[in-house]
């Protein structure tokens, strides 16, 4: 027998320390450097304004920015508020963009569980979409007039096409496990469709949707150049013609401003409805 004590002998092993898991990144590391990158670029637009590196009549200082919001926002320029061009692009964007988000997802949903709505809308929909829509702003022209209805149609068609391919993207990739499971619970076509092919599509629906307010906002440009009597695009076209560079600017910012604004709000939104997207 061994010499070794009896508690020695039977002591337990050692346990292995467990692998430390990695720390997350700080949330906070992505706005801090945001705020700093917007920062610095106002930083090198001032110095390289005044020092006159760049002319004012290709890129005014930022204060000449700010004295053109005053007379924006007062009317000095084209007799109508600021607030009064805001609001009818806010009108045209959203709009255009809550129609397309109506007609958008129920195309795709048929797309993705129909293949002769895919027969169908498919062709026209990859037809369309990548033209510009300065190529087809002459036949909305047309075909609709002058008025309000064209320049809607314009940015609706331009925000149709991301969503319905997104979301026809996203039934696609429904987990067939997960049909096959709820079918043989005895669950309708319907209820498929609604609590497990739309859930799966819908990380990929919020991606469709904010591509598709970029290309609105993008587009609102475009269609603003038909006979608007107010507008940020419209209030941006009357300014280049002026060669006032300083309203153009200002413009682009208020029209970055607000696309912002709603990409921040489509992502909290993702937050809210996918809390599980990219947790696995």
């Amino acid at each position: 027998m061994s010499g070794l004590p009896l508690e020695a002998a039977a002591a337990p092993e050692p346990r292995q320390a467990r692998p430390k898991r990695p720390a997350r990144r700080s949330g906070a590391l992505v706005p801090i450097v945001s705020t700093a990158t917007v920062l610095a670029c106002l930083g090198l637009w001032a110095v390289a304004t005044h020092i006159g590196w760049i002319k004012p009549l290709f890129l005014p200082p930022p204060e000449a920015i700010l004295s053109a919001l005053g007379q924006a926002w007062n009317g000095d320029l084209d007799g109508a508020p600021l607030g009064i061009h805001v609001r009818d692009s806010l009108m045209r964007v959203l709009g255009a963009f809550g129609l397309a988000t109506i007609l958008g997802i129920p195309a795709g949903l048929a797309m993705g569980t129909s293949r002769i709505a895919r027969g169908i809308l498919d062709p026209l929909i990859e037809f369309y979409r990548p033209l510009p829509p300065l190529a087809y702003l002459p036949l909305m022209i047309i075909w609709f007039g002058i008025g309000e209805l064209s320049k809607v149609l314009l940015i609706v068609l331009a925000c149709f096409a991301p969503v319905a391919l997104a979301t026809r993207s996203g039934v696609l990739s429904a987990s067939a496990d997960q049909i096959n499971a709820a079918r043989a619970l005895g669950a309708s076509r319907a209820q498929v469709l609604r609590y497990v092919v739309l859930p799966a599509a819908l990380p990929e629906i919020l991606i469709g949707l904010r591509i598709g307010m970029g290309v609105g906002w993008t587009t609102l440009v475009a269609a603003e150049m038909v006979a608007a009597q107010a507008g940020l695009g419209q209030l941006v076209l009357n300014a280049s013609n002026f060669l006032r560079t300083d309203v153009v600017v200002m413009g682009i910012l208020l029209i970055g401003l607000f696309a912002t604004l709603f990409e921040v709000g489509l992502r909290q939104l993702e937050r809210v409805l996918v809390p599980w997207k990219g947790k696995a």
